[in-house]
């Protein structure tokens, strides 16, 4: 977050973003799960202007060896922005932002991944980042989640995440790339939606309890929008190999327990 600019507008006296979207709308999300052949599982998502793909590969045998843990997997993330992916050209390879995005996404998915099934074992997550416009650490652990899913690997819910900031003294809901650089808060957050339990939540600025309250409702219920998208995503990946039957049987019990 770099402050608010006093040049920009970022919400209109009626309400109304600078893309036209009202305080608790997210911009367009579409996700299709099973895109990549020769990964497990994986998963691309465009959300907004953000397009980020994520690939699943095992449980397999992890590398190097002395990570390896006796009693469960361990899961292993790489988050990374494409040197295009921003306006300008990003200098390719990790960064300490990179770095910190990759450890957090890796603990979310560990916590809901039934590691004790598969000892000694690694499963590796890759999310490339093809273009970015704010919110991508979210957009990456939603694509990331439906990743490990499409590969089949047994986990206590899907994770859904999403982005509530402040914008010209507005809590607003997903924020945009204007939103990001000039408003003058940014949580990311990610939830088990069955449960409600929370996986990821950090903060840049700062929000009152009433906005922080507000921003965290705002989520609630745009996790539960994604949470949808991301069944959709599967169910139609199953449909597609001739298993709709037994995959909606499953959503349904899904639906049922939550």
């Amino acid at each position: 977050m770099s402050g608010i600019n006093d040049d920009i507008k970022l919400i209109d006296e009626n309400g109304i973003r600078i893309d036209g979207r009202k305080a608790d709308e997210m911009r367009p999300l579409k996700i299709e799960a099973g895109v990549l052949k020769r990964a497990d599982g994986s998963a691309y998502l465009e959300w907004g202007k953000n397009k980020v793909i994520a690939a699943v590969y095992g449980p397999r045998e992890c590398h190097p060896r002395h990570m390896q843990d006796p009693a469960k997997a361990i899961v292993q993330c790489r988050y990374n922005m494409m040197s295009f992916s921003v306006s300008d050209r990003k200098r390719p390879g990790p960064d300490r932002r990179s770095i910190e995005i990759s450890k957090i996404i890796s603990e979310a998915l560990e916590y809901v991944v039934f590691t004790e099934n598969f000892p000694r074992t690694s499963i590796d997550v890759y999310i490339e980042v093809l273009q970015a416009n704010a919110g991508t650490r979210v957009a990456g652990l939603t694509a990331a989640s439906a990743a490990l899913a499409d590969a089949g690997i047994p986990m206590k819910d899907l994770v859904p995440a999403v982005a509530v900031g402040k914008a010209d003294g507005h809590v607003v809901l997903d924020l945009n790339k204007e939103e990001d650089n000039f408003g003058s808060a940014d949580l990311p957050m990610a939830m088990i939606p069955r449960t409600g339990e929370v996986l990821l939540m950090q903060m840049d600025g700062h929000l009152t309890m009433e906005e922080f309250d507000k921003g965290i409702e705002y989520a609630k219920k745009a996790c539960q929008e994604i949470y949808e998208i991301q069944k959709d995503a599967l169910r139609r990946r199953y449909a597609d190999q001739g298993g709709s039957d037994e995959t909606d049987d499953e959503f349904s019990s899904i639906d049922e327990e939550a």
